[in-house]
């Protein structure tokens, strides 16, 4: 009789810029935490609102709230005081987790959310939880997290009006983080580097992937994108996830310090995400990094829906797997390859609804297609190529979709966004925003413009910027393009 022994489960590592855990440390240091959580009075079920940046303790507190299995309700620590308080009434939080500095001017104090929202006994201050704690015996354990119904309260980005609370399940969340597992083909020997806030959908959905796929996580001070690169190559990086705002920030570092590119060749995985893709980034990460963005589709309403992979780059990729997409036209069939349509999608990361302005939740149905809003195609090849949200415009007897129209305004190379303007004459006038570091004359880029678009999709007016606005989770904020542009709301 052979007696044999089964291979040690790796250990998932957590790396800052001057502190990391891992192994025995780092499960110790979550099971303190939990336990000065669980003194304080938290317990399972509690909805606790977390408010703060990245860094190694956020994360120890994000797995010790998951431990104890409570509903978490991560909010932008830039958000603002009054935003957070309606935030923490339409959540029911019961709690407030936080960094110290809940003040809009980044001072600590109670006048915050805290205070109006919260008691002081239930306000809570995550740096250095646990630190001075002895552990509890055993291991950080998620299983009852990743069952509970409510298992984390995510915020829209607010492009199309005020946020909303959007519910997912433990079930959900596991389901969809370990599909992106096997989809990218992540390792236990990949080192991570989101330059993304993990209070948002994309950069905690990399969080968890780090913790199921048992690898290294750096938290990098992504705010300060020279230094988070740079901490990011030293820890021989494999895989990076960023909004297209950073990528071409990124480029720009690159090429002040050459030396980077050679330190960043182990990247296999250049994950992004969080805004549709300007053509002219596509086309230049490649030739600066050796290596393509690997765009992708989700939402926060059904996390990843498809991702390119760096075995098929094309496009957002093909859907992840026992995940459903079909294009939909106008006219209720299903689009040829090729054909613009609004993306329907069938997938077991669906949320659980919308909470309502009073904290009561609005169900979803989970047997039937869930339509995004998005406008996009499938390819020959089964890829898909997502356009933007499917907000059609009627100009001239045309329907036009400003998204749409920005992809083909792209190819003149610079990013562009198109925001439409009523007019009772036409339908709609069209204004084209070119985004030009050397701010060419409208006239210039009216006459790049027009050899790429039909008649009737030409501009009404060309705006020319140095750059485009951002909102926190760094998609173009729209509203203040508007007014930069002198548009209005």
């Amino acid at each position: 009789m052979t007696e044999t022994m089964a291979p040690p489960v790796p250990a998932p590592r957590l790396v800052g810029a001057s502190d990391g855990l891992s192994g025995p440390d780092l499960t110790g240091r979550v099971l303190a935490a939990a336990r000065v959580l669980r003194d304080r009075g938290i317990c399972p079920g509690d909805r606790v609102l977390v408010k703060g940046d990245n860094c190694v303790d956020y994360v120890v507190a994000l797995l010790a709230l998951m431990h104890l299995d409570t509903s978490l309700v991560p909010v932008d620590h830039r958000q603002s005081a009054a935003d957070g308080r309606a935030t923490a009434r339409q959540a029911r939080a019961r709690w407030l987790l936080t960094d110290g500095t809940d003040n809009t001017d980044g001072t600590h104090g109670t006048d915050g959310i805290a205070g109006p929202a919260f008691p002081a006994d239930r306000v809570l201050r995550y740096p250095g939880l646990g630190a001075d704690t002895a552990p509890p015996p055993g291991e950080v354990d998620l299983t009852a997290w990743l069952a509970r119904p409510d298992a984390v309260v995510l915020w829209s980005s607010g492009t199309t009006g005020r946020p909303k609370g959007i519910v997912k399940s433990g079930p959900a969340v596991h389901d969809n983080t370990l599909r992106t597992i096997q989809a990218m083909g992540y390792r236990a020997d990949d080192v991570l580097a989101p330059l993304l806030p993990f209070s948002h959908q994309y950069g905690l959905s990399v969080v968890l992937l780090w913790w199921l796929a048992r690898c290294t996580l750096i938290v990098t001070p992504y705010q300060r994108l020279d230094l988070a690169v740079g901490q990011a190559a030293a820890h021989g990086v494999t895989a990076v996830d960023a909004a297209p705002s950073t990528y071409h920030s990124l480029l720009g570092v690159v090429r002040r310090r050459p030396e980077l590119r050679e330190a960043l060749a182990g990247v296999r995985i250049w994950g992004v995400g969080g805004a549709p893709l300007p053509a002219p980034l596509a086309e230049a990460f490649p030739a600066v990094m050796g290596r393509p963005l690997l765009d992708g589709y989700g939402l926060s309403e059904l996390g990843n829906v498809a991702l390119a992979t760096p075995d098929a780059p094309t496009g957002c990729g093909r859907p992840l797997p026992g995940v459903r997409i079909r294009v939909v036209t106008p006219d209720g069939r299903e689009a040829a390859p090729g054909e613009l349509g609004e993306i329907e999608v069938d997938s077991p990361g669906l949320m659980e609804g919308y909470l309502l302005e009073d904290g009561t939740l609005t169900p979803v149905r989970h047997t039937t297609w869930y339509p995004t809003a998005d406008l996009g195609r499938f390819d020959e090849a089964g890829n898909l190529h997502v356009v933007g949200r499917n907000q059609a415009v009627h100009r001239l007897g045309f329907t036009l979709y400003p998204e749409s129209l920005e992809r083909k305004a792209e190819a003149a190379g610079r990013q562009v966004k198109v925001l439409a303007v009523e007019d009772s004459r036409r339908g709609s006038a069209l204004h084209f925003v070119v985004a030009d570091p050397e701010v060419a004359a409208p006239a210039e880029w009216r006459r790049r413009l027009a050899v790429h678009l039909a008649e009737y999709e030409q501009p009404n007016a060309v705006h020319v910027v140095e750059s485009f606005p951002l909102s926190a989770n760094g998609k173009v904020d729209a509203r203040a393009l508007r007014a930069q542009v002198g548009l209005g709301d």
